[in-house]
């Protein structure tokens, strides 16, 4: 016998259906107000798509659980979940990474046009030492 009653088990289907269209729905929403750019949003909405399959097609766990060769289904998620975790941290980290080789060209580029414009109003010599110290 089963803890879960016919009811239960559709109930629990309603919810999560209903949860991943109001996910999908919010990012949606936020791409459209640009608070979130359609590139770091790719992945948020492809696993939000991915738990509406799940959320709609019962058996889905079951098929994976299979082929993965996990004994217990329900338990599949977590890998799902897990998967879904560290594919957006990767993401960030990689878009982190660009950001801050970016940065790093912009402050030597500000530096270098501060020096030709002290350097134009006869502020700066080159040949003078105290003007490259660091700050």
């Amino acid at each position: 016998m089963t803890m879960l009653t016919n009811f239960d088990a559709s109930t629990i289907q309603y919810i999560s259906i209903l949860g991943s269209i109001i996910f999908i729905i919010l990012m949606i929403l936020l791409i459209r107000n640009r608070k979130i750019k359609e590139e770091f949003s790719i992945l948020w909405l492809f696993f939000g798509i991915v738990f509406f399959v799940l959320s709609v097609w019962r058996g889905s766990l079951e098929v994976i659980a299979r082929i993965l060769g996990i004994a217990y289904a329900p338990a599949a998620i977590f890998l799902i979940l897990i998967i879904a975790i560290i594919s957006i941290l990767i993401h960030l980290s990689v878009i982190i990474s660009k950001i801050t080789d970016q940065n790093k060209i912009l402050i030597q580029e500000v530096g270098l046009l501060k020096m030709e414009f002290d350097i134009s109003k006869g502020n700066c010599k080159i040949s003078d030492p105290e003007n490259f110290k660091a700050d």
